[in-house]
Order: C-alpha cells, then sequence, then structure tokens
C-alpha cells in the first residue's frame, strides 16, 4: 500500500476513529473494500498492532485533539452496495432494487422460471418471447401475471422481416393483458405494431406532463438507429395508426411530445444477433446520443443508456458503470444458469466454453439477408453446416440444381429425411404463421431452398433447448465471448458446477464485486494502490456476500 498523494485532501494528517460506530472495525484492505455497505479507509500501515484499514468509524481533523495512536487516513471510499450502481431513475422508474435486468433470450431461453427468479430477487426479467407462437407468449404471459402480480417484469418484442402479422398478434397480447414494458430487438426502423404499443393508453396527466404508460427499453448496437428510438414515433406511422382507428388523432398529437423509448440498451459484442461492437467505443457514443437527444424533450424527460455484450464478470460491470452506463444487461450467463429454457447438457457445454470458442452463423430469421449470429462453436458442428448451407443458396438457384454430392449430405446429414418430406413440414408452418411468405416461396424456386434451409437454422435451436441426444452436433447454442470470462471468474468456486449457477445470485455477486472494484479505484485515485485478487472477487452464496457486503467476517 503506497503513501496519500499531495493532492488528497487526507495528506493534511486527517485521521480515523471508530468513535460511537459499533460496527467499526478495523480489518485488511480486500475486506474492506468488499463492505460496499460501509465506508473504506485506507490506513497508514505504520500504525503498530492493527490492520491497514477500516470500514465505518469517523475522520477526525487534524485541528481536533486526538490520541497520537490513532491511524492516520491515506484515502477513503464511499459506500457502493449493489442496489446503489447505474441509474436511481432507472430503478424508481422500473420499480427495481438493482441497474441490471436480464434480456430476453429468444425461445424461451430467457424462460418464465428465469423471470419469476429475477423478479423476486429485485431485478428485472424479460420473457424471450421471439420465436414462440402467440398462444405460447400469452399462455406465459398470464401465469407471471398471476405469479408476480406486482413485481415488474417484461417481454420482448422482436422485429421480424416479412412476419409482421405475429409482431401485431404479440402486440395485441400485450396490450390486452396490460403488459407495461417491453425490450424491443433487432428494429431498424420503428414499426407500426410498436408505436402502437407506445402510444396506446397515452394521456395527460393533471400537470400537464404526457404519460405513456407503456414503456420500452430499445436494444441497439449503432448510432443512427439509436437515435430513431430517442426520438417521438414517426409522424408517418401516426398518421397511419390513426386512420386506421388504432389510436386516436388526440393520442398521436401527444405522441409528439415523448421519445418512442426512455431506455437505450448499447449493445456491444454479444451472444445471438450482435453487430460485434466494441464497449468501450459504442457506450460513449450511444451517451453523446442521449445528451443531445435530451435537448429537444420538456424539462424533467429522463433519457436512460445501459450497456449489453460481454457483461460476465464484476470487471465488466465496473466498466460500464464507470463509464457512465445508467445499467448493465446480462444474456449468455443466463442461458448458462439452472432457471433457463435451456437444457442440462447445453448448461454444461457452456460451463466448459473459453473466450474464443464462439462462431459467427447464418441467422435463421434473416437466412437470405446474409445476416448472422454470434454461438457457440465447441462440442457442435452447426456453426460449419449452417455456413455451408448459406454458401450453397448464394450458389445455386434451387434445391433441384445442387449437386448431386450436396443433396446427399443435406438428405442424410442436415435434414435426415428426404428434402420432399422436409418441404412438407415448412409449408405447415408457414401456412399457419406466415402464408404470404409460403405463397411466394412456392412461386420462386430460390426462396423455397431458403426456407427449407431454414427449417434446419430454426429447428437447432429447439434441439438444444431440448437436449436432444441424436443432435447434439448440430446445437446452436447463441453465446458470445464473455461466457469464457464468465467461466474463468467462476472457476474454483461454487459456481463453477453449472448446477449450482442460479441467475439472481449470479447478478447480485456480479454488482457486489463490481461495487468493490469501484471502492478500488476511489482509494488509487487518493495514491493508494490495493489490487484485488480474483480469490478475492470470486462468488460466494448469499449468505456470506450479505456478511462481506456488511463488513462481518466471513
Amino acid at each position: 500500500m503506497q503513501g496519500t498523494n499531495d493532492r488528497s485532501p487526507w495528506a493534511a494528517g486527517w485521521t480515523w476513529s471508530a468513535g460511537a460506530d459499533s460496527t467499526a472495525r478495523r480489518m485488511d484492505p480486500p475486506a474492506a473494500l468488499l463492505a460496499t455497505r460501509k465506508w473504506a479507509w485506507a490506513l497508514d500501515p505504520e500504525t503498530p498492532g492493527a490492520m491497514p484499514a477500516a470500514v465505518g468509524g469517523t475522520p477526525v481533523p487534524p485541528d481536533h485533539p486526538h490520541d497520537p495512536s490513532m491511524p492516520r487516513i491515506l484515502a477513503v471510499a464511499p459506500p457502493a452496495p449493489p442496489e446503489s450502481l447505474g441509474s436511481a431513475a432507472f430503478r424508481t422508474v422500473h420499480g427495481v432494487r438493482f441497474g441490471l435486468y436480464a434480456g430476453s433470450m429468444a425461445h424461451g431461453i430467457a424462460s418464465e422460471r428465469l423471470v419469476e427468479a429475477m423478479g423476486r430477487a429485485g431485478f428485472l426479467g424479460f420473457y424471450g418471447s421471439a420465436g414462440e407462437p402467440p398462444d405460447r407468449i400469452e399462455t406465459v404471459l398470464i401465469r407471471l401475471k398471476e405469479s408476480l402480480r406486482d413485481i415488474p417484469f417484461g417481454f420482448n418484442l422482436i422485429n421480424s422481416p416479412g412476419a409482421s402479422a405475429w409482431e401485431e398478434a404479440v402486440v395485441d397480447i400485450y396490450l390486452r393483458h396490460g403488459l407495461r414494458l417491453v425490450e424491443a430487438s433487432a428494429y431498424i426502423q420503428p414499426t407500426p405494431a410498436l408505436v402502437r404499443y407506445r402510444v396506446s393508453g397515452i394521456y395527460r396527466g393533471p400537470d400537464g406532463r404526457v404519460i405513456a404508460p407503456n414503456r420500452i427499453i430499445a436494444k441497439v448496437s449503432r448510432v443512427e438507429i439509436a437515435a430513431r428510438f430517442f426520438a417521438p414515433p414517426p409522424e408517418k406511422i401516426l398518421r397511419k395508426l390513426v386512420e386506421s382507428g388504432a389510436i386516436s388523432p388526440e393520442q398521436a398529437e401527444l405522441a409528439a411530445h415523448i421519445p418512442l423509448a426512455e431506455d437505450l440498451t448499447a449493445e456491444a459484442d454479444s451472444g445471438g444477433h450482435t453487430d460485434h461492437r466494441a464497449a468501450l467505443a459504442l457506450l460513449p457514443a450511444m451517451l453523446v446520443l442521449r445528451d443531445r437527444a435530451l435537448t429537444s424533450f420538456p424539462n424533467g424527460t429522463s433519457l436512460r443508456v445501459g450497456l449489453a455484450g460481454g457483461i460476465a464478470t464484476p470487471h465488466a460491470v465496473a466498466a460500464a458503470f464507470a463509464m457512465g452506463a445508467d445499467y448493465v444487461v446480462t444474456g449468455s450467463v443466463n442461458q448458462a444458469c439452472i432457471e433457463s429454457g435451456s437444457s442440462d447438457s447445453v448448461r454444461a457445454m457452456l460451463a466448459d466454453a473459453t473466450q474464443t470458442d464462439v462462431a459467427r452463423a447464418p441467422a435463421a430469421d434473416m437466412f437470405e439477408m446474409g445476416v448472422t449470429v454470434q454461438v457457440l462453436k465447441k462440442g457442435t458442428r452447426f456453426a460449419e453446416r449452417a455456413a455451408k448451407l448459406f454458401d450453397l443458396y448464394k450458389s445455386h438457384n434451387s434445391v433441384e440444381d445442387l449437386p448431386e454430392k450436396d443433396r446427399e449430405w443435406l438428405e442424410t446429414v442436415i435434414f435426415r429425411k428426404p428434402v420432399a418430406a422436409v418441404w412438407e413440414e415448412t409449408r405447415e408452418f408457414f401456412n399457419r404463421r406466415d402464408p404470404a411468405t409460403l405463397a411466394k416461396a412456392e412461386q420462386d424456386p430460390k426462396r423455397k431452398m431458403a426456407l427449407l434451409f431454414r427449417w434446419y437454422l430454426g429447428l437447432s435451436s429447439h434441439w438444444a433447448n431440448r437436449g436432444e441426444p441424436d443432435r447434439k452436433e448440430d446445437y446452436q447454442i447463441w453465446c458470445g465471448p464473455g461466457m469464457g470470462a464468465f467461466n474463468d471468474w467462476t472457476r474454483g468456486s461454487f459456481m463453477e458446477s453449472p448446477e449450482r449457477r442460479e441467475a439472481a445470485l449470479v447478478a447480485l455477486n456480479l454488482l457486489a464485486m463490481a461495487g468493490a472494484l469501484l471502492r478500488q479505484a476511489a482509494w488509487r485515485g487518493q495514491g493508494v494502490s490495493w489490487s484485488l485478487r480474483q480469490e478475492d472477487l470470486r462468488p460466494r452464496e448469499k449468505q456470506v456476500l450479505e456478511m462481506l457486503l456488511n463488513g462481518t467476517n466471513e
């Protein structure tokens, strides 16, 4: 531990005293930094017979009478408990204790059970409704409202090009059951369904403020797209909604005074859909956008920016908050937890992943556009096989044009049944989900080939979620490099085992240890260097963690 720098207010000779604080105590520096619910004091290590740090107590000015044996203060760090990190406005608006939420991984990977666990622990959780049939979404929503009652939670709303009927049906469900919060993902432009959700029920309060009861958290990775969410809903869409009778002229007029979203999640390098953005560049750009957008709205408007992608270690969480994030979002790590909608087989594979065990693969929902998702490559051949399908799609105009060896590979390795049988299943699916797309495919052989290939891309994630053993090589597991970092952090702790990974406890440990790291940085700014080690920052069981945070012995 180094001495106080000359610019520190403590350089004048302030000392520390337990005073009347019965909870004050001397301890080693790591323990003091980890006791984030208390003030942490770095003390002169030359004081004989005592630990060089303390929590609680009080500083004594140099001109006050004091015991000469009282230790000189070198640095101080204020409390940084898990419930204080991030924006107080985010926590207040959404009615939660913590500035962290569990993002909505598709196909129910962000499951009903996960949403319940996060909600009961004071976190926001979002159900992964993307790719789910509307009747299933409605069933889960009804159950969660009955189970959680007044506890806040949300559902995903994903932009699916060519599937506007699904989006509209899902918004109908959300409005019918009074769902007040959605996480909007994969949007490039606002859609009528998204705007309708936001504007429905809008009114002017007694104090003149415009109040929109339905909130959107927009997940984006490009500043130009983000700007569309930190702006009022497009006038053209509002006009069409009025013409259709979906909203009233008065609601359209009020909508011009609110942002489409008050919360914007900057999505860096993540699992699933990602632009592989660097968080260090992306988050500051979004914060600049926020400050610029605020000038367009009435005083009192709150716009908030969070960070997702790689939020898997205490260092990542601390860095996000140090850069100014209002909240953070976890994704891949939740899939590795026992509450997720994934299978035990997938959780075991994720627990074995390193940071480099990821790859890009064609996305099922935007296959023809060449859009990719980030997936786990260790233990599965999905990325390799999906990439070959896209190469075949680019090179040929129909399944009939495929060389004999490629068609044989398609039927024996990928489909494991004749092409005709797969097409019947595909026809049945799209006849229910999107008849217009099916009609186009039946007139266009290349589009038909795309839908056939999407049969494999779509089912591969379901095989993974169900843990089908004979399809393990084809598991599509959305995963970012943060999963490997999470495994590094938990190695040697109880959380190394997939069976011991509970989403809310993971989140609480991430925030708790991030608070300790932020306090370490505060000490460093005053000239005191004390590095918290991997052992200090390891995950703890809940009871032990509470003792650490309160400054009692572990």
